[in-house]
């Protein structure tokens, strides 16, 4: 395949996430999923014909799962929106790279290449991160290294002359001095001889798949079609039949079959028989929607 598809992010036309972080989610949120024949017909074009469009159409459907990816990594201290654009990266490296005739949907492909970009940008950034996350730690960071003359801890008395000279508390020049003389941690951590024996490192916090995008959309999407079929069941149902479940199974103080009887002036066994009924009527709604 030629460069028609790069990682350029302007080659793609994407939404601008930098300039309104929440403009870009609110558009993105409109953009239709694709199904599974869709994406396999918008990645034969591209495979076969070198599509731009297919392919720009493969990426802004997932676009939604990126976010849901990017969303992970939001303890690292590091901007949502570069998160978000570094993933966006790897998407489209997953799409010029996605073979339609795999039984596969895109997104479960994608995921490899999301947070492969996301986890360089991570590491590229993680010692910075560390040392000085504000405007004055970084200033001060820079006026302490100017300030020491050796490479050994400063005494209590150097320390307080250091905080006298730049005007801050001197347990914030131990903070910063504490973190000059940190050391980067491997990314991955070697592994001993058991499990028992092996230390912790960034790469095993990086990200967990409890929180797979598509489980979480899909997932939503059942939920609201329930909901949904739910409702418009309840609207064919008599008006006595709606009220009885309701009572009996939406409320959080449900009633009983005699407590319901008693309103209605019929026997607990009619009520019962009531409720079987709508039930029944319920479900042929929900398997013919």
């Amino acid at each position: 395949m030629s460069n028609a598809l790069t990682t350029n992010k302007s080659t793609m036309a994407l939404p601008a996430v930098a300039d309104d972080l929440n403009g870009y989610l609110s558009k993105i949120s409109t953009i239709s999923l694709l199904s599974k024949e869709e994406e396999r017909e918008l990645g034969r074009r591209l495979r076969d014909h070198e599509d731009i469009d297919a392919a720009r159409d493969l990426v802004m459907s997932q676009l939604r799962f990126v976010v849901h990816i990017a969303r992970t990594y939001k303890g690292y201290g590091l901007p949502l929106a570069d998160l978000v654009q570094e993933g966006n990266i790897g998407l489209m490296k997953a799409v010029k790279r996605f073979d339609p005739e795999l039984n596969v949907r895109l997104i479960s492909f994608a995921v490899h290449w999301i947070r492969a970009e996301i986890h360089e940008y991570v590491i590229r950034n993680w010692r910075i991160v560390k040392v000085a996350t504000t405007k004055a730690q970084r200033k001060l960071f820079f006026k302490l290294r100017s300030a020491k003359k050796e490479l050994n801890w400063f005494s209590p008395d150097e320390v307080q002359a250091v905080a006298d000279d730049l005007g801050v508390d001197p347990q914030v020049v131990v903070e910063m001095e504490s973190r000059m003389h940190g050391h980067d941690s491997a990314f991955d951590a070697p592994v001993g001889r058991s499990e028992d024996q092996r230390a912790l490192a960034p790469a095993d916090l990086l990200h967990t798949d409890n929180n797979d995008p598509l489980s979480v959309v899909e997932s939503a999407d059942v939920k609201n079609q329930a909901l949904e079929g739910l409702a418009s069941g309840m609207d064919i149902l008599d008006e006595r039949s709606r009220t009885i479940l309701e009572r009996r199974w939406l409320q959080d103080d449900k009633s009983t079959l005699h407590e319901l009887a008693d309103e209605y002036d019929v026997s607990a066994e009619r009520i019962r028989q009531i409720e079987k009924a709508a039930m029944k009527k319920l479900k042929a709604h929900l398997l013919a929607a």
